[in-house]
């Protein structure tokens, strides 16, 4: 039997999946509805999360941030059998993973991070990808039961909170991303240009594609014979934040990378791929 703690949009659907796979699940959440939901699909809810554990072979637990897991695990902890294996899919630090590894581990208790790359559907699905790291032995023991619950599983190795470091570098990239999209969105405006026109910049223009290259450039630290001079590019992100200036629309991003970029021109690297300004990063 398994049970699973915190019944948001990615648990709720985690636990779908399994009962699909036809799995017993017993279910708890801090709020009691969205547990007694669960019922519908055959889960067992209970408004206690130790209870919610007695008897599990396996803990499952999606939750909010490092405080919330470990005082839920607290509160379940009478109810843990022996040899029960936790498996904490939540976003949580690196430090905090380490030290809550450590500590159950002192308790004899098995503990296996697990944090995903999912959206809710994903986990309905098992698509998307999980993370681990740990105890290399425990990770194989567990490997056919998360490989279930995902379309790929990738083990990090055996410290505990290196599949924590490498989901909040992934989440990191995202928030880049996004941050990026919204000065671009911006900066479409202050040009007059529409956003959906903007978009349609994608259609032939996937910088995605450069990644590859813009990564191994900036890991060989040799930032000479450039593809785009930092003095260059300088240039142009002062072009655009002058126009954004102009139309009110402000940007929020643009205009630390460019303060970042003079900082590099300072110290001499006018002639260098702009690549150069991660060069302190490494």
């Amino acid at each position: 039997m398994i049970a699973f703690l915190g019944m948001g949009l990615l648990g709720a659907n985690f636990v779908r999946a399994m009962r699909e796979r036809g799995e017993a699940v017993q279910v708890w959440n801090r709020s009691a509805n969205k547990a007694r939901a669960l019922t519908e699909v055959g889960a067992v809810a209970h408004e206690d999360p130790a209870d919610a554990v007695r008897g599990a072979s396996r803990v499952h637990l999606t939750l909010s941030d490092d405080d919330a897991v470990d005082s839920v695990l607290e509160r379940a902890r009478p109810g843990l059998g022996k040899d029960v294996i936790i498996v904490d899919h939540t976003t949580t630090s690196a430090t905090g993973t380490k030290a809550r590894a450590q500590r159950w581990a002192e308790r004899g208790v098995a503990f296996q991070h697990a944090p995903v790359f999912m959206a809710p559907q994903n986990a309905l699905e098992a698509t998307g990808v999980m993370l681990a790291s740990g105890v290399r032995s425990r990770f194989e023991r567990l490997e056919p039961e998360l490989s279930k619950m995902t379309g790929k599983l990738v083990y990090l190795g055996e410290e505990p909170e290196r599949a924590a470091a490498f989901k909040l570098l992934g989440n990191s990239f995202l928030i880049f991303m996004t941050a990026g999209f919204a000065d671009f969105f911006a900066l479409a405006k202050a040009f007059g240009v529409p956003a959906k026109d903007a978009a349609g910049l994608f259609q032939f223009f996937n910088p995605g594609l450069t990644l590859p290259a813009r990564v191994a450039r900036v890991l060989s630290g040799d930032f000479s014979n450039p593809s785009w001079e930092l003095q260059m590019a300088r240039k142009d992100a002062r072009l655009m934040i002058e126009e954004a200036a102009r139309s009110g629309s402000p940007l929020a991003t643009l205009p630390a990378i460019a303060a970042s970029m003079d900082r590099y021109l300072e110290r001499g690297h006018a002639h260098d791929d702009w690549t150069v300004i991660a060069k302190d990063s490494l």
